[in-house]
């Protein structure tokens, strides 16, 4: 009797949809036995059978054919095209997987598994309607129905692919039916929601956005481009790469899609773009069937030097690509799920023979393959058109042993996917295991089994494959995550894959990548990790700038500015220096700034020490010399007291520089200003006194001239005093108001720290400047008046001259000194004291030194007298 009921579990909406499918079926007049079908739609299976059966959705078939209906005909069929082992494996994965739950004596005693497989073809069409088959149990699909005859339908093992998985993982959420896949990564399919009976083996696209970000973050790269595919799946699984990519400062240069139903022209234009793009990374986010074009349109345009990372959707099938497409993806890093062991697959895979009828579903097509012949009575176990290649000549005999090439018949270096599937078929053995036990004295019988059972018990099983860990599903379907790095090498024509590191994002403590570059073999072009930046990396001293309309990661670099520093390598913005520090030359640390004033230890010092010793003896000497001629007549013409003064206090003058040499301190720096000023002005009073008295000698000559009684000494001491006592004045209200003090100046000079006197209150310094100037001022004034006295009074023309060089010295002292900084401002002051003085003692003294050492003859009262004295000093 038949088991063929409509499934009780269905919603209100799908049940309407199927009551709509079977009113067409019962119109077209052609009912079946059970009395529906669907009309025109025929998907043939492989039966292994079993109390128990696992429906297989598996990619055997690269690729399809698809002839657009007329609708003046019945619809063709899907023609499958392009048989490859790598492929072919995961379904003997799924086969050594129940082989060997059947041979345990822990699952499922007296219990056997089988299976019904069909594949897809990378066709959306035979992927769900394959489905419909594999469900309802009869080569013509009666939706909602199950009508297997001997066994029990358990759940569905695949898609490999996510935009085949995507519409299987929709109805069966509807129906209640669960799905296992051990390829489909897309993020979305997590979504219990949408997909309440999806399950997975393989890591989701969150987190190879994460494994993927970290890979890329290892390799130094920031300017990739990036090749997904021509479908949602790929739209959604590379926007959610992209926002991980970009969250960490990774730039996407381009995102072109591609599929293999492109034709040549857009196939073409996608090579275009990667020829004129500066990245020499490319991100490979597609199922590798999509690519095989475009990679050897590259290999024709030479573009060979772009290293490729593919993430976990591009499976490596060796027997997929051509030598041209091998040679482009040489040294690509890729990412596959985690693979564990499977004991004993290698013997299994030894031991697959022909047999009449098959016992392995496409082993005349794989015999075909791995041995490159051909059968002449065709593929009677695959009945659905094929197109195959025509020009092997070799005939298949049957016969012929795998032996020691079946890891490269069977392409067995990378086992990743087969692996997923082995676990899948676990993950229900456990599941059926528990519904099958008895339990509080009741046992469920195999006929009681149904898909929303098992789905029941899929959501909190655990299981064990051999030895591995155990692992069960969390509240999303999925498994724990990690990913294994591999790196394609093509030595020779010899194409291998070696496991490079590995990505755990569900580590301890965040993250964990572990990378072994010495395994790692780089394409022709690259003896090192490539470099793929939009701009160079920015040494240490400079900064990252923004190049206008272009991506954050596009950038110049420009040195740190005057004052800041940037110590790491690609620094986005330079840090100031403290005030106390300055950078050094690269610009990568900020150091201790030079403390910096006039010292005794430096040569500036030392010269203007030696000159003011210098100038200070010879004013001694001049003194020393006056003193002992103090009798002479041409110093008693001159005014011997104010003569003295007067060199007295340039010995002060010139001594006072001493005190603007050497480190600044509370007590030289209020004496620096103020003793120079009273000094200068006791300097310059004395001039000014001497002046007034030539004046006043030539007005009374008369006996009887009222100002012979001004002539004493009582009128210079006045004019000395009281220009003395008001500088003095003025000094005192200064060190009383605001006293200049020791200071560390750090932001005059941005590479050093001037120690410096802090003047005070500058209103002080300037009134001493210009008081001293007044003096200067009035007593070249009343000289120059009085140049044109009788030659006794002579005087007058050499007060006149000193007086011009002094005022031209301190008017050029003004802007000199305004516009220096540290120890040169105060040398400025050095050398307008020292110049000033200088020119002050040579214009008054030194023509009378002249007279009295060298020209004796010339000192004499009588000689003074004669009309010819005026030649005396000119």
């Amino acid at each position: 009797m038949h088991r063929c009921f409509i499934q009780d579990n269905l919603s209100s909406s799908m049940r309407r949809f199927l009551q709509i499918l079977l009113l067409l079926s019962s119109l077209s007049g052609e009912q079946s036995q059970l009395g529906c079908s669907l009309r025109g739609l025929t998907i043939d299976s492989f039966l292994q059978n079993g109390d128990i059966l696992l429906g297989g959705v598996f990619v055997v078939h690269s690729g399809f054919i698809f002839q657009p209906p007329t609708f003046q005909e019945l619809p063709q069929a899907v023609s499958c095209t392009g048989f490859h082992i790598r492929y072919y494996r995961d379904v003997l994965g799924l086969m050594f997987a129940i082989d060997e739950v059947n041979q345990s004596p822990d699952f499922l005693p007296n219990v056997s598994l089988g299976f019904s497989l069909i594949d897809s073809c990378m066709s959306e069409m035979r992927a769900v309607g394959g489905l419909m088959s594999l469900m309802s149990g009869a080569a013509h699909p009666i939706p909602g129905y199950d009508c297997h005859l001997q066994s029990v339908a358990a759940g569905i093992v695949g898609e490999l692919v996510s935009a085949l998985s995507l519409p299987i993982a929709r109805i069966l959420g509807v129906l209640h039916y669960p799905q296992i896949s051990h390829g489909a990564t897309l993020s979305s399919l997590s979504n219990k929601v949408n997909f309440p009976s999806f399950f997975r083996t393989v890591p989701s696209n969150m987190f190879q956005n994460i494994a993927i970000t970290q890979l890329v973050g290892q390799f130094g790269w920031t300017w990739v481009g990036m090749l997904i595919v021509d479908n949602d799946v790929g739209q959604q699984g590379g926007q959610v790469i992209q926002a991980g990519l970009e969250k960490s400062g990774i730039c996407i240069a381009f995102m072109e899609k591609i599929h293999l139903s492109y034709s040549a022209e857009q196939v073409w234009r996608v090579v275009e773009v990667i020829k004129k793009s500066s990245v020499n990374v490319i991100i490979l986010h597609s199922p590798e069937v999509h690519m095989k074009a475009l990679l050897d349109a590259l290999f024709d345009e030479g573009v060979t030097g772009k290293m490729f990372l593919s993430s976990a959707s591009f499976g490596i099938t060796p027997g997929l690509f051509s030598e041209k497409a091998w040679k482009v993806l040489n040294g690509t890093i890729g990412l596959i799920p985690n693979t564990g062991a499977m004991p004993g697959f290698e013997r299994f895979l030894l031991n697959l023979r022909l047999s009449n009828p098959p016992s392995y579903p496409f082993i005349r097509l794989f015999w075909e393959k791995a041995f490159s012949c051909k059968w002449t009575d065709g593929d009677k176990s695959h009945p659905t058109p094929l197109v195959l290649d025509v020009n092997d000549t070799m005939i298949c005999t049957g016969k012929e042993e795998l032996g020691k090439n079946m890891s490269i018949l069977l392409e067995t270096n990378d086992l990743s996917y087969t692996y997923h599937a082995y676990l899948a078929v676990y993950a229900y053995a456990n599941a059926l295991h528990w519904l099958l036990k008895c339990q509080d004295g009741t046992c469920d019988k195999v006929s009681d089994v149904q898909p929303w059972k098992v789905l029941h018990h899929l959501k909190k099983t655990s299981f064990h494959p051999g030895s591995q860990e155990v692992m069960t599903f969390n509240a999303d379907g999925d498994l724990p995550a990690s990913y294994d790095i591999i790196n394609v090498q093509v030595l020779q024509n010899i194409f291998n894959l070696v496991k490079v590191g590995k990505i755990d994002p569900e580590a301890k403590g965040g993250v964990r990548t572990t990378l072994n570059f010495s395994f790692i073999l780089w394409n022709d072009r690259y003896s090192h990790v490539p470099v793929s930046v939009c701009g160079l990396h920015c040494p240490p001293g400079h900064r990252k700038a923004q190049r206008l309309g272009e991506p954050i990661c596009c950038y110049d670099c420009l040195p740190c500015s005057a004052g800041e520093v940037a110590n790491a390598t690609d620094a986005s913005e330079c840090l100031q220096c403290p005030p106390d520090q300055w950078p050094n030359e690269k610009k990568d640390q900020c150091i201790p700034k030079l403390i910096e004033f006039l010292s005794y230890e430096e040569p500036l010092g030392i010269m203007v020490a030696m000159m003011v010793v210098i100038f200070s003896v010879l004013t001694v000497f001049v003194l020393i010399i006056f003193a002992q001629h103090q009798k002479t007549p041409i110093i008693k013409a001159t005014n011997r007291e104010l003569s003295f003064i007067l060199l007295v206090s340039l010995i002060l003058c010139f001594l006072c520089c001493l005190v603007f040499i050497g480190q600044p301190s509370e007590v030289t720096c209020p004496l620096r200003q103020t003793f120079f000023s009273v000094v200068f002005s006791i300097c310059i009073s004395s001039v000014l006194a001497k002046t007034i008295m030539v004046i006043l000698a030539f007005k009374a000559t008369q006996l009887n001239s009222p100002l012979r009684k001004w002539l004493g000494p009582t009128i210079p001491r006045c004019v000395v005093g009281l220009c003395s006592g008001l500088q003095i004045v003025i000094c005192s209200v200064w060190l009383h108001q605001s006293p200049p003090f020791p200071v560390l100046n750090a932001e005059t000079e941005n590479h050093k720290i001037i120690f410096e006197c802090n003047e005070g209150h500058k209103l002080f310094f300037f009134m001493t400047l210009g008081f001293l100037g007044l003096l200067a001022m009035i007593s070249f004034f009343v000289a120059f008046l009085a140049r044109n006295l009788p030659g006794t009074y002579n005087e007058a023309k050499l007060i006149t001259f000193s007086m011009l060089v002094f005022c031209c010295v301190w008017i050029s002292f003004i802007p000199a000194y305004l516009s220096t900084s540290g120890k040169y401002t105060v040398a400025v002051q050095i050398f307008a004291i020292l110049a000033s003085s200088a020119g002050l003692m040579s214009c008054i003294f030194l023509p009378k030194c002249y007279v009295i050492l060298l020209r004796p003859d010339r000192n004499s009262q009588v000689l003074l007298g004669s009309k010819q004295r005026e030649r005396i000093f000119g």
